[in-house]
């Protein structure tokens, strides 16, 4: 299960890059992910929470900008990699997979990535314009996040911690 939770963060990191690490962080800040004890653990600060969101806020509106540039262009892409990667690790962390979670993120960021690109490309031309699949390929990567985060009590092994 934990690694269908990190491909699914990652493919959130492929529709929005800064989405997955802020829910990340709040989940980890929440005591839901336990990272204590890993380099992972200053995911769970309220500066990171305070300025992964912020980011995640900037990107949703940038997003909706014309020359905000493609995802697919090297910068953008190496970001939702990255992204994914960095909250599919958090995710595998308490289990000691940190490694196979990274991966899963990895992959479910390519994923995102070019399922989320082909996508919205329809749903703009069903629309035929952009900005309302922007704002759907928005509110997915947000609700597919919370998901995530809501699953994790339920992953066995994982028992949330207040803080």
């Amino acid at each position: 299960m934990s690694y269908m939770l990190a491909l699914v963060i990652g493919a959130v990191a492929g529709l929005r890059a800064m989405t997955a690490p802020a829910m990340i962080s709040i989940a980890a800040a929440s005591g839901w992910l336990d990272l204590s004890g890993s380099y992972l653990v200053f995911l769970s600060s309220k500066w990171a929470v305070f300025v992964l969101l912020l980011l995640a806020v900037v990107e949703m509106i940038t997003d909706q900008l014309p020359t905000t540039p493609s995802r697919k262009v090297p910068q953008q892409f190496g970001a939702r990699i990255f992204t994914g990667a960095l909250s599919g690790a958090a995710l595998g962390m308490p289990y000691g997979y940190w490694m196979a979670g990274m991966v899963s993120g990895i992959i479910g960021a390519v994923i995102g990535t070019y399922g989320g690109a082909a996508a919205r490309a329809k749903l703009a031309e069903y629309f035929g314009k952009d900005m309302p699949a922007a704002f759907i390929e928005d509110a997915v990567a947000v609700v597919a996040a919370l998901l995530v985060i809501l699953l994790l009590p339920a992953v066995p092994g994982v028992v949330p911690t207040p803080q």
